[in-house]
């Protein structure tokens, strides 16, 4: 099965029972994860922690970038930037590694930061974090849009696609629009970005889509420690 998540925004114990009793996933999945792993929930580390545990145990991980991530990356030289981060979440990343700033981040999680792709594409799907610009001759090249775009949907070509759909996240749903997403013969995107993070009604929900059968799979957000 290939599996695909995104916006985990810091909610380790949320990601994990996902992960461990919800999908179960198995080391012959393929795990896509479209970015944003950190920020505003409390365990940004904890989340980092359990990818790459997931990776070195030998899952089929696979990760792009978020607007997060990029804007921590931004941050360490740039004090502007640095500023929007802590505003966004970043101070909650921070106390998560017990540590004052970015620039004190270990080394291995800025290997893991720098390696992040832009966007992923498979027999049947096109994933990325938060869309694309199809305004652009090639829409695969603007990786700005690829990280902050929003409401793009009305403008996507089809015939771009090649039959494709888009899976992408970044912009908070309510689980019933995400529901209503998932007729193939309807839409060529879903957007998968239950809002984990928000305490809304409709929101509050850590999303998984089986890429293989369609199928959407959620864990409502759980109490943090």
């Amino acid at each position: 099965m290939e599996y695909a998540i995104s916006d985990i925004h810091g909610y380790y114990t949320t990601f994990r029972y996902l992960i461990e009793e919800r999908i179960k996933l198995q080391k012959e999945d393929t795990l896509y994860l479209l970015g944003d792993y950190i920020d505003r929930g409390t365990d940004s580390k904890g989340v980092l922690d359990y990818i790459l545990a997931l990776q070195e145990k030998g899952f089929q991980v696979r990760t792009l970038m978020g607007n997060h991530e990029l804007l921590l990356l931004e941050s360490l030289n740039d004090a502007d930037t640095y500023s929007l981060w802590l505003q966004n979440g970043g101070t909650e990343t921070l106390y998560s590694f017990g540590i004052r700033s970015a620039n004190q981040l270990p080394a291995e999680y800025n290997v893991f930061l720098n390696s992040l792709e832009y966007y992923f594409e498979t027999d049947k799907y096109f994933l990325v974090h938060a869309g694309f610009d199809f305004s652009t001759p090639d829409f695969l090249t603007n990786k700005e849009a690829m990280l902050w775009i929003r409401r793009w949907h009305h403008t996507i070509d089809r015939d771009r696609l090649k039959g494709k759909t888009i899976v992408h996240g970044h912009t908070p749903t309510p689980l019933v629009e995400i529901q209503n997403m998932l007729d193939e013969n309807l839409y060529p995107v879903i957007n998968i970005d239950g809002g984990c993070f928000v305490k809304k009604e409709g929101y509050g929900n850590l999303c998984a889509l089986n890429l293989t059968t369609r199928e959407l799979i959620w864990q409502k957000r759980l109490p943090t420690t």
